[in-house]
């Protein structure tokens, strides 16, 4: 059956914009603006769906499974990219969020032809991760239907995994065959089609949140300083030790001499500072508190208050 472009919402055309064209640039760009302006809001229209994703994500990494992000174009770039981010900013193995675009590592950075219309090939993919049960998948798609993607979340849910669905068109094929749907709804492209503008910044928002509100579900946030920071070059060591002082009170001194007996772990670091143990001592508490500082640092108070 034909694809019929008419009645996919990210295809229709913008009166906003029907004469960009013939604009001065400075009206050009304001108008962008403008466009962009509608994305928060399209966004907020879907935060409760947002919160039970990550809900859903941070149970699933917890308990021994992995987030894999599958897409095409940009969709599926944006979840490379956000993929791609954990590891440096939380830490974490780079097996624990994933990112698959269709038609491969070259798809990234050029357009393989026909990758997208291929079911088969977004299962094959996920066999090829061995994406198992444990594993939840999120499916990306700006235009709702795209068949690598919808093969992807067929065979997810033939062996029992949980999957969720980002798009910018509510009640589409991809809406409909996730467990969440998130479906923002920017409205039509300043240039008709052109999803890598506003749909693409709603899915990179979206993708923001899930990834970010995950990983701090997880503990690996400690008020709103990213404490499982990998000091992998200078500027990330420094950074280092800033959060240990801001989180302490510390100075400098005292939070490179506390982060040099830990092996620059931030946690450890940190509860070593609040609590005044050593780092295996720090270390100790934070495995019984399932890694996350807030608890150990209670238990502490709640020990010296008995």
């Amino acid at each position: 059956m034909a694809l019929e472009l008419d009645k996919i919402a990210t295809e229709q055309r913008n009166p906003r914009s029907a004469h960009i064209d013939e604009m001065s640039t400075l009206d050009m760009v304001t108008l962008i603006n403008s466009e962009d302006h509608r994305v928060a809001d399209a966004v907020q229209a879907v935060l409760p769906e947002i919160a039970a994703a990550v809900d859903l994500i941070a149970a699933r990494l917890t308990h021994g499974g992995r987030l894999v992000y599958a897409g095409c174009g940009t969709s599926g770039r944006l979840g490379i990219l956000d993929a791609s981010e954990c590891p440096p900013t939380y830490n974490v193995s780079p097996e624990l969020v994933q990112g698959l675009i269709a038609g491969g590592h070259q798809a990234i950075f050029k357009a393989v032809e026909g990758a997208e219309d291929s079911r088969e090939m977004g299962a094959e993919d996920l066999r090829r991760l061995r994406f198992c049960d444990k594993d939840v998948l999120c499916g990306l798609a700006a235009s709702g239907r795209t068949p690598y993607v919808l093969g992807a979340m067929e065979y997810a849910r033939s062996i029992g995994a949980s999957v969720i669905a980002v798009t910018c068109c509510k009640g589409s094929k991809i809406d409909r065959a996730a467990d969440i749907g998130i479906a923002p709804e920017p409205g039509p492209e300043v240039v008709t089609g052109s999803t890598r503008m506003k749909s693409g910044t709603a899915q990179k928002l979206v993708l923001n949140m899930l990834s970010t509100g995950a990983m701090i579900r997880m503990g690996k946030v400690y008020g709103n300083l990213m404490v499982d920071v990998r000091p992998s070059n200078e500027k990330l060591v420094r950074r280092c030790q800033r959060i240990v002082q801001q989180a302490t009170g510390a100075d400098e001194a005292q939070a490179q001499a506390a982060l040099e007996a830990c092996g620059y772990r931030c946690k450890a670091a940190i509860v070593m500072l609040l609590c005044g143990v050593t780092a295996q001592e720090a270390q100790a508490m934070l495995d019984q508190a399932g890694g996350r500082i807030a608890g150990a640092v209670a238990e502490t108070v709640k020990e010296e208050n008995a």
